[in-house]
């Protein structure tokens, strides 16, 4: 059994058009935002929207693709009405001459793509066989990366030419990537032949809390602890570049580009890796590194030693994070992967939504000197849960045999 791997690069560049897209988007829209808003606390809010979008209309939306079929498919009627509407909304941002036409573009933007965002990424594992998804996860994530690259690299400079180059580039980007799409993949016909029993979403949430699912609640939780310690770190090693490490703005955020470089370098083995050794094993070994690095990065002020941990740091995030997603939607039944894939945006979103503030909350507290510390607690929880998980590995032969439906 081999990787389809023309079929995985193009689904590939599905998610480094999304990528691309949200990189611009948070690059530039707090500056549009700032031009009419003097709060700080109100523009970080209208920038968590998408995350609100993704602990709200998200798993629903995914929840909702199990149960459809068209002759398109379940999925791909999403993307091929939500996807062009997002990257029109996404070319008139910059166009906005009051704060309302702003509010609403950038809220359309979001609506849209949080209508195909979901359906997109389960459309991995229902076009790849169970024992491949965490080597397809990898060339996804590995996409991804570099469509943040291009958008820094190539994509951002547009702005000093026109404002609005950025945006119109890359919404312009979605329609080919959109018809590709749409010719090179098709749904398997036998997932709209099983549809799952009927049930309210709700029911379908509260489920992954009954004793004999408590392994995928586990694995949940520990996916929201790691997110919070990430994002919250994120979030304010700038700052702390600047209070602790004693160097500027720019040579904090220059250094928060080793972690992504060695993230996408690392992106496609980490998925191999875990196909040799094991999901689990393989996520705890990275969760392990990270603990380690930020517990040695608490311990250096020197900027260097630090860019030096994040090339490792960016490994160990690999590890972990393409491999959690085809380990929580292995835990469900193919007709499920879409609703599973509404609950790990559930809890990742819900932990960007925590992370940030909470870190701050823990900075304002305590001071600024302790942010990796504050990470360190989360990441630890993490691997206390991730020691509870049982199943989400791949099974030889395509079968789910830790497959779990909804009742």
């Amino acid at each position: 059994m081999r990787l389809d791997y023309v079929r995985t690069f193009t689904l590939g560049l599905g998610f480094m058009v999304i990528s691309l897209t949200w990189s611009i988007y948070n690059a530039f829209v707090p500056v549009f935002y700032e031009r009419f808003i003097r709060s700080g606390a109100t523009v970080g809010l209208l920038m968590t929207t998408d995350n609100i979008i993704g602990v709200t209309l998200q798993p629903w939306v995914a929840y909702k693709s199990d149960r459809t079929w068209t002759r398109l498919g379940r999925r791909m009627p999403y993307i091929l009405v939500a996807a062009p509407v997002a990257a029109v909304f996404f070319i008139l941002i910059p166009h906005h001459t009051t704060l309302w036409m702003l509010l609403f573009t950038a809220l359309g933007m979001n609506l849209a793509m949080g209508f195909f965002r979901a359906p997109a990424v389960a459309l991995m594992p229902d076009i790849t066989p169970r024992p491949l998804r965490s080597q397809a996860s990898g060339v996804i994530n590995f996409m991804g990366g570099l469509g943040a690259l291009v958008a820094f690299f190539i994509a951002a400079p547009l702005h000093r030419m026109a404002p609005h180059l950025p945006f119109l580039v890359t919404g312009l980007l979605v329609f080919p990537v959109v018809a590709a799409l749409h010719r090179r993949i098709k749904e398997p016909r036998h997932l709209g032949a099983h549809r799952p029993r009927e049930t309210s979403f709700v029911n379908a949430v509260r489920s992954v809390c009954h004793p004999s699912r408590r392994r995928v609640l586990y694995l949940l939780l520990a996916v929201f602890a790691w997110f919070v310690a990430f994002t919250g770190v994120e979030a304010f090693f700038t700052l702390y570049a600047i209070d602790v490490l004693g160097t500027d703005a720019a040579s904090g955020a220059f250094t928060l580009g080793f972690l992504a470089l060695s993230f996408l370098l690392f992106a496609v083995p980490a998925g191999f890796i875990a196909g040799r050794f094991g999901r689990r094993r393989t996520i705890m070994t990275g969760l392990v590194l990270l603990l380690a690095v930020f517990a040695a990065a608490a311990a250096v002020r020197s900027v260097q030693v630090v860019r030096l941990l994040f090339l490792v740091a960016g490994m160990a995030w690999a590890l972990i994070n393409v491999n959690s997603y085809p380990m929580v939607v292995e835990m469900a039944s193919d007709a499920e992967a879409g609703t599973y894939t509404g609950l790990y945006y559930f809890f990742s979103s819900g932990a960007a939504i925590v992370g940030p503030p909470l870190t701050g909350g823990l900075r304002d507290l305590f001071g600024h000197e302790y942010l990796f510390l504050y990470a360190v607690l989360p990441v630890a929880a993490a691997l206390s849960l991730m020691r509870r998980v049982r199943g989400g590995e791949a099974v030889p032969g395509g079968r789910a045999g830790t497959a779990v439906a909804f009742r």
